[in-house]
């Protein structure tokens, strides 16, 4: 019975290590992007802008979420899971389905943004 309990603690510890090294990963990757749109927001495209801003808040909600699992061992919002699951699994037919008529921009965007959802998603779980 003891080795089942160190399993699961050792398992535990695992995916604390793990989100903890995500979380480290997360906040140098939201600071290193904030520290850029401060030194070259008057020059750059302003969709660019609205796009690595979004990355930023799904960052620090990322962040945030990391932050409860590690600490109370719980997700802050389990509906949030679903709905980004669903939103993922949305998105992947809207690709399968409109790729083709997509200009190149918005391709490129929501592309990126279903790779940063599967990240999401793999912290989240």
């Amino acid at each position: 019975m003891n080795s089942n309990m160190s399993n699961t603690s050792g398992k535990t510890s695992s995916e604390n290590e793990r989100r903890v090294d995500h979380l480290i990963n997360l906040v140098e990757r939201e600071t290193r992007t904030e520290r850029h749109l401060e030194q070259n927001s008057e020059i750059s495209n302003p969709e660019n802008l609205k796009h690595a801003k979004e990355v930023q808040q799904g960052r620090n909600e990322e962040i945030k979420n990391l932050k409860n699992i590690i600490v109370h061992g719980e997700h802050s919002n389990n509906d949030q899971v679903k709905n980004l699951e669903k939103r993922y699994e949305y998105t992947n037919g809207y690709l399968d389905h409109n790729a083709d008529h997509m200009d190149n921009e918005a391709l490129k965007n929501t592309v990126e943004k279903q790779e940063h959802r599967k990240d999401q998603l793999n912290s989240m779980k």
